[in-house]
């Protein structure tokens, strides 16, 4: 629609071709930017939701009149169509009527070739040429073969008009049934018509309404139609995800088993030796995500199901459980890329590591207007602490 309307507008069909495709540009932008401002929105990333709702709103607004612009123009055209079918057809009809009428006038006769015989008859008489071919009839014989003569023309002349109306209804009458009745005898928008008479208003307020309407229901569609269903899927996706890993790990680990298994118990990390025993007590232990306790921390993940993801090793190797401590969230995704970094890896989006963290059950609330995870606290945080508490080396003798 926005490609035909934006063509339509073009001087020449280079300037149409360039129009066309700017606005089918534009309703492209129209459906993909949703994406990116829900997620620049969910992100907190306000510069870059700002910019995206403004380009959406011009985008929308030009895709919108383009739609009116359609709709109207078809709508305008198919009705105009109508009407002039309707004013065709009623001409038509009028024409086979009078046509008819005219028929009916003419006085009754014989065929105009039986008529034409008989005055080739009387053209081969000898009075035909005494009287000048009934010019200049004298005596009483002559004018009666002359009165003769006329009203077999006259029959002759009311037989030849007869055919040309019998001619001319037959042609009438085959135009008119190559025109369907349905349509040229309804409304010329029979949709408005109904309207307007059901909700009393005036015909060209509910063709204008009706415009809006399907334009707004184009715009709707495909604007957030793809969004809409992308959401659907992912949510339904979601769903299922923890129940089917939650079969697939209880299968495996139901055939990996032996016969006297023992669900082993969840090993900390050891802290580097820096510290001493007694301040390396005070540190406390790590607390294992739930799908980490499962299976426990040693155990090899290949042999019991679903591998570890990157987010749960790091929050096995670099976060630590702490009663009243916390951490921001973007703390912890920046430490999260530097463990990224130190393993060679690509770090998730953010949003992606504050979902699994939040899955492995750690408690996320806004503090102060900052993001914060409670009761962890990270590793390197506390080893930072730790060196600090260390007793500074005595001077060596000189």
């Amino acid at each position: 629609m926005n490609y035909r309307f934006g063509f339509s507008l073009g001087k020449t069909e280079m300037d149409g071709q360039i129009y066309g495709a700017a606005s089918a540009a534009a309703d492209c932008f129209k459906a993909l930017i949703p994406f990116f401002l829900f997620a620049a929105i969910r992100n907190r990333m306000w510069s870059q939701a700002a910019a995206a709702m403004v380009v959406w709103v011009v985008v929308v607004a030009y895709s919108m009149t383009s739609a009116l612009g359609h709709a109207a123009l078809n709508r305008l055209d198919t009705t105009g169509q109508r009407a002039v079918e309707a004013a065709v057809y009623k001409d038509l009809r009028a024409d086979s009527k009078r046509a008819q009428e005219q028929l009916a006038w003419i006085p009754a006769h014989r065929p105009a070739d039986t008529v034409a015989a008989e005055l080739n008859v009387l053209k081969a008489q000898r009075y035909w040429v005494v009287t000048k071919e009934c010019t200049q009839p004298n005596g009483k014989q002559t004018r009666d073969y002359c009165q003769q003569f006329h009203k077999l023309n006259a029959e002759l002349a009311s037989g030849l008009q007869s055919q040309k109306l019998e001619v001319r209804i037959a042609e009438i009458s085959g135009k008119l049934s190559h025109t369907a009745g349905g349509t040229v005898m309804a409304e010329s928008d029979p949709q408005a018509s109904v309207l307007a008479k059901l909700l009393g208003m005036d015909i060209s307020t509910v063709q204008t309404a009706l415009t809006v309407f399907v334009a707004l229901l184009i715009e709707i569609g495909s604007g957030f139609g793809m969004y809409v269903a992308f959401a659907y899927w992912r949510l339904h996706d979601q769903k299922a995800e923890p129940a089917r890993e939650t079969a697939e790990t209880a299968q495996t680990a139901t055939a990996a088993k032996p016969a006297a298994y023992v669900e082993p118990a969840f090993v900390p990390a050891a802290l580097p030796a820096v510290a001493t025993a007694a301040e390396a007590d005070e540190v406390p232990p790590a607390i294992a995500p739930p799908s980490v306790r499962r299976a426990g921390a040693n155990d090899n993940p290949v042999t019991h199901g679903v591998p570890d993801s990157d987010v749960q090793r790091f929050y096995r190797e670099r976060v630590v459980g702490l009663e009243g401590a916390s951490v921001t969230a973007q703390d912890l995704y920046e430490d999260y890329c530097d463990w990224c970094e130190q393993q060679e890896k690509v770090p998730f989006a953010a949003p992606r590591v504050s979902r699994e963290i939040k899955e492995l059950g750690v408690r996320k609330e806004r503090i102060g207007g900052r993001v914060r995870y409670i009761g962890v606290a990270l590793r390197s945080a506390l080893e930072h602490e730790e060196d600090k508490k260390l007793p500074e080396p005595l001077p060596r003798a000189a």
